[in-house]
């Protein structure tokens, strides 16, 4: 029998333009024990972080967005709240690597589609590693 996922009840702000991978990342963070937020407008979550920087504990997003990619997002949040846990959530691409990716600031890299173990881990690995 495989072991439970680690969980947590820090506060996530997750942002993915489809809906239902929003559904499916809400259900499976809020499973784990974490407040989850949602929001399926890269600009509607800037705009909901920058009048409130502190409410989240970590942001998980998606790359691939219209208006503003993951990594525009993480650039603008993390000019705001320097050192913020995001974890960047993409399926295959080229033009956007994990090395890019933590050159940016951001400290998870997740592969679509989501597995409840590997965004579990990388969960606890980034706010364990931003807390300790």
């Amino acid at each position: 029998m495989a072991a439970a996922p680690p969980s947590g009840r820090e506060r996530v702000l997750l942002i993915d333009d489809e809906q239902a991978l929003v559904e499916l990342g809400s259900r499976i963070l809020t499973y784990l024990g974490y407040q989850v937020t949602t929001s399926t407008s890269s600009v509607d979550a800037v705009a909901l972080f920058c009048k409130e920087p502190n409410a989240f504990d970590l942001v998980v997003t998606d790359y691939t967005m219209p208006n503003m990619t993951g990594g525009e997002l993480a650039k603008k949040m993390l000019a705001i709240r320097p050192g913020l846990p995001i974890i960047l959530c993409t399926g295959f691409s080229e033009v956007f690597t994990e090395e890019k990716a933590r050159a940016l600031g951001i400290r998870g890299y997740v592969m679509k589609p989501l597995s409840i173990h590997e965004l579990a881990q990388t969960c606890r690995n980034v706010l364990d590693s931003f807390g300790g």
